[in-house]
């Protein structure tokens, strides 16, 4: 931990924590004070200021990042007949009904994102409580409810992100990862920061992004300027 908390200081110390910086500052920053031996993940956090608990106030939905996340998410689809081989054939890790929801019981959760038929919710609704606090439910607005299992599973598998704002307003995206090229991380912080300014509820007062900050895995974070 000694070793850990000396290169944090070394990477904190080149970032100005007064200061906003563009987001091309940024990305090449967290690449610079990044010191995890492993390629870590760059992350951007939005504070929003908005009130969730306000049904026209909560921002939630997906896209597929130009580039991709750098990581290949394992699919788990609930889908049966002709809807399940569509998933197999599109590159789904797994497909069935509801040994998948007793495995999902047991402990298991070896998947990354939940795809499932609308037809087939009532089965998966009895894992609520388990994929809910983790946000795993398949859901309409996520794309993750739908018919067209092939599109679900090729959009997941090509760097589809989630993004939902929490209890405080606070939406967590990965962009990518440290090993990306600058311009394609910047690449894919543009777009999801369109879809997030596109989203401002029409009822939201003031300011809408408060704070905006990257991150890698271990690194420190870098505050950037939200009319970057």
């Amino acid at each position: 931990m000694a070793k850990k908390s000396k290169q944090l200081r070394a990477a904190l110390e080149k970032v100005d924590a007064t200061k906003l910086y563009t987001a091309q500052e940024a990305v090449a920053l967290a690449k610079d004070t990044n010191f995890a031996k492993f390629d870590a993940t760059v992350e951007v956090a939005y504070n929003l200021n908005i009130d969730v608990k306000k049904a026209d106030q909560q921002i939630r939905g997906a896209m597929v990042l130009p580039n991709g996340t750098g990581k290949t998410a394992k699919v788990l689809v609930f889908a049966k007949g002709e809807k399940a081989e569509e998933a197999k054939a599109a590159g789904a890790d797994y497909v069935g009904e509801m040994e998948y929801v007793d495995k999902i019981n047991g402990g298991w959760f070896d998947f990354d994102v939940v795809v499932a038929t609308p037809d087939m919710m009532a089965v998966v609704g009895r894992l609520g409580r388990v994929l809910g606090p983790r946000n795993l439910m398949p859901n309409p607005k996520t794309g993750t409810v739908t018919m067209d299992v092939t599109k679900a599973v090729e959009e997941v598998k090509a760097g589809k992100v989630t993004y939902r704002a929490e209890k405080a307003g606070i939406v967590h995206v990965a962009i990518g990862k440290v090993s990306f090229d600058a311009d394609k991380l910047l690449e894919n912080f543009q777009a999801i920061n369109n879809v997030i300014a596109a989203a401002k509820p029409a009822t939201a007062k003031g300011t809408y992004i408060e704070s905006l900050t990257i991150t890698t895995t271990f690194g420190p974070g870098i505050k950037v300027d939200p009319n970057f």
